[in-house]
């Protein structure tokens, strides 16, 4: 029988976040589990080709990522309360980082949002979602936004 002590949560810090955490704080209480709470910094490397000294780019995701911490740490403590949670801030592309962190701490459960993307959207930008889906050697529940959330 399968066994969940260690569930990832994967959040945006998006309004749709908070029902992605919702899921995520039920399903640890049922099973008595901790919460991993995991946002992925965007790293801008890609704009080093543009002229752009890397030390501006590296202090800008700096700030990025100071920011990240500070609003992941008044996110846990606001939509995890009761539950044993912490909060990750890593930089890097969204789907690899999840799924690094998941192997890193060996999680049992991801839980993550869909952004809701359609048609061309889709194609363009693709999915974070899916490609962790694909990818994760842990069962993911993903969480659709519901009106009011979608972008």
């Amino acid at each position: 029988m399968p066994v969940l002590k260690k569930i990832l949560c994967a959040i945006d810090l998006s309004e749709q976040s908070e029902s992605v955490a919702e899921y995520a704080v039920m399903l640890a209480r049922l099973a008595d589990a901790s919460i991993v709470a995991v946002y992925a910094a965007p790293t801008l490397t890609q704009y080093t080709g543009f002229h752009v000294p890397p030390n501006t780019i590296d202090n800008f995701v700096g700030e990025i990522v100071s920011g990240a911490e500070k609003s992941m740490s008044e996110f846990v403590a606001q939509h995890f309360a009761g539950v044993d949670a912490r909060g990750v801030v890593v930089v890097g592309y969204a789907a690899e980082e999840i799924l690094a962190v998941a192997e890193k701490e060996q999680v049992d459960l991801i839980v993550m949002g869909t952004r809701g993307r359609k048609g061309i959207d889709l194609i363009l930008f693709g999915s974070v979602a899916e490609k962790v889906v694909k990818n994760a050697a842990c069962p993911v529940v993903t969480i659709r936004p519901t009106d009011g959330e979608e972008e």
